[in-house]
């Protein structure tokens, strides 16, 4: 269980990191994606990412028992 936790948190975190990296106009991918430039998705991708890095934790925690 604690193996899926961290797999499905490091997933997250990294499509949170897509996503502000998209709302900082960093990454310019999809063309018609409506998160390009968008500081809004600075935020929420930051958001994201955090609560990714939250179940990576939770994920150690439970594997180390």
């Amino acid at each position: 269980m604690g193996k899926l936790l961290v797999i499905i948190g490091a997933t997250v975190a990294v499509f949170g990191g897509f996503f502000m990296l998209q709302g900082l106009g960093i990454i310019m991918w999809p063309a018609e994606s409506f998160m390009l430039a968008n500081e809004t998705w600075v935020t929420n991708g930051a958001i994201i990412m955090v609560a990714g890095l939250l179940v990576v934790i939770l994920g150690r925690r439970i594997g180390r028992r």
